[in-house]
């Protein structure tokens, strides 16, 4: 019997039937050349056989005291690796629209938690030959930049490379693990939970003060929106991707950041999705955006260096190229203001910025407030050359991260070799028609390239 840290039993304590605390990822492959009918049969086999996990693929909650539950962890010896790994397979020929309609159904229920709360699920049937692996993680166990880094880990540059299970991979250093984890939103919530309990009330004070003066002009001209509502338990996701090259162009024809034309696209789309549904407001639409504070010199260092910025994403603005230019301004100012702070005080604003996360499962607080800011658009370190495993290349890796009350509404993007891809949440009932938000990251990338004359191919 293991006691759970506070910051970690937060995501045991919030969850509900509305509100599931897990991660995940689907990860699309391309069997390789002269592959069999069982290649996907074989991959399957040697994952279930894989019933030796490290132990955190053994936790799952106890009760203390012999009663009080999700304040400890259980630690299974025997892992029924058949119901943790699982083979499915779509009616052929299957679109990705459908295995995505499978993916919304997987990412919207509940771990079972008298089990190690994760699944791993193989899907075939797709009619390009593809197939697809979903992965589910609670948050209580890992956060999602941790469990993107271990898929990864599980792969190989090399088509040829060692087999590798990711239950069966030792984890690295806690303090490696986090190192550069400034794109994890809900990784924040967990950091600045177990930050902030150390921190001097002097401390908080000026992170306040800072907050007050800067980006709480932000932080309080958040509009209402159609995302910012109580949610239900079903969630929709849709995933696509974009050649990194067609944004760094835009990158190089503006001189802003690859985050801020990345920005430009959701705030084109958000903007699109909403005059559709007669349901745009007047104010900007504010997002918050995880970032790393880390410096070059401090890229090894261990440690939490994460900025929670708020940015005005220009969304009542028409023209693309005055959009962008207002998002690299707002941008640059949270990241300067993140630079003059001393690294105690950084962390302090980023959990004062996050801390109403913390209370949107209080009953009445979402509609009793106003929203912090709109959604959470974050960019995860990913692969930025080509990975496999046992020879299937990897062609996407769609991040797919967790909606809130208040907040029905989650963007996350990794690199993938050549490739930006995106993987968006939604409540369904508060979001519907969420694929459309893909079209309109299309037009919006489109829009920008347009208008500053670079040529699309």
């Amino acid at each position: 019997m293991e006691l759970i840290a506070p910051a970690d039993a937060v995501f045991l304590l919030g969850e509900s039937r509305e509100h599931p605390m897990h991660v995940g990822a689907l990860q699309l492959f391309d069997p390789p050349a002269g592959a069999g009918p069982d290649f996907v049969h074989t991959l399957y086999e040697t994952l279930a056989a894989a019933d030796d996990p490290q132990p955190t693929f053994r936790k799952r909650p106890g009760r203390l005291f012999g009663g009080i539950s999700s304040l400890s962890w259980s630690y299974d010896r025997d892992i029924d690796m058949d119901y943790h790994v699982r083979r499915s397979a779509l009616p052929q020929p299957c679109r990705i629209r459908e295995l995505l309609e499978l993916t919304s159904l997987l990412h919207s229920g509940l771990l079972d938690r008298h089990r190690p709360l994760w699944e791993q699920h193989i899907v075939e049937g797709l009619a390009d030959g593809r197939f697809a692996i979903y992965t589910k993680l609670h948050h209580a166990l890992i956060d999602g930049i941790s469990a993107q880094r271990l898929l990864i880990r599980s792969l190989s540059t090399e088509p040829d490379g060692e087999i590798k299970v990711p239950w069966t991979l030792r984890r690295p250093p806690r303090d490696a693990v986090e190192s550069n984890g400034g794109a994890s939103p809900f990784g924040a919530i967990r950091r600045a939970v177990r930050g902030v309990a150390g921190m001097a009330p002097g401390t908080l004070a000026l992170a306040r003060a800072a907050l007050d003066e800067s980006q709480g002009v932000l932080r309080s001209a958040a509009p209402r929106s159609m995302f910012n509502v109580p949610i239900g338990g079903a969630r929709r996701c849709a995933a696509q991707s974009w050649p990194r090259e067609r944004i760094r162009a835009v990158k190089q024809a503006t001189g802003v950041t690859i985050n801020d034309v990345v920005l430009a696209m959701c705030s084109a789309a958000l903007r699109a999705y909403l005059l559709e549904r007669d349901a745009l407001p007047d104010d900007p639409l504010i997002a918050m955006v995880p970032v790393s504070l880390r410096s070059e010199h401090e890229a090894d260092a261990g440690g939490n260096m994460v900025g929670a910025i708020l940015c005005n994403l220009a969304t009542d603005v028409a023209d693309p190229i005055h959009r962008l230019a207002l998002i690299n301004s707002s941008m640059r100012s949270g990241k300067e203001i993140f630079a003059q702070l001393p690294r105690a005080q950084a962390l302090a604003l980023s959990a004062v910025t996050m801390s109403p996360l913390a209370l949107a499962a209080v009953p009445g607080f979402v509609n009793a407030t106003k929203p912090p800011f709109n959604l959470v658009i974050s960019n995860v370190p990913g692969p930025r050359e080509p990975m496999y495993w046992q020879g299937a290349r990897l062609d996407g890796n769609y991040p797919l991260s967790i909606a809130l009350d208040g907040q029905a509404l989650n963007i996350t993007l990794a690199d993938n070799a050549g490739n930006l891809d995106f993987g968006i949440v939604g409540c369904r009932r508060s979001v519907p028609h969420l694929q459309r938000l893909l079209l309109h990251l299309e037009e919006g990338l489109s829009e920008l390239e347009d208008a500053v004359g670079v040529a699309t191919g």
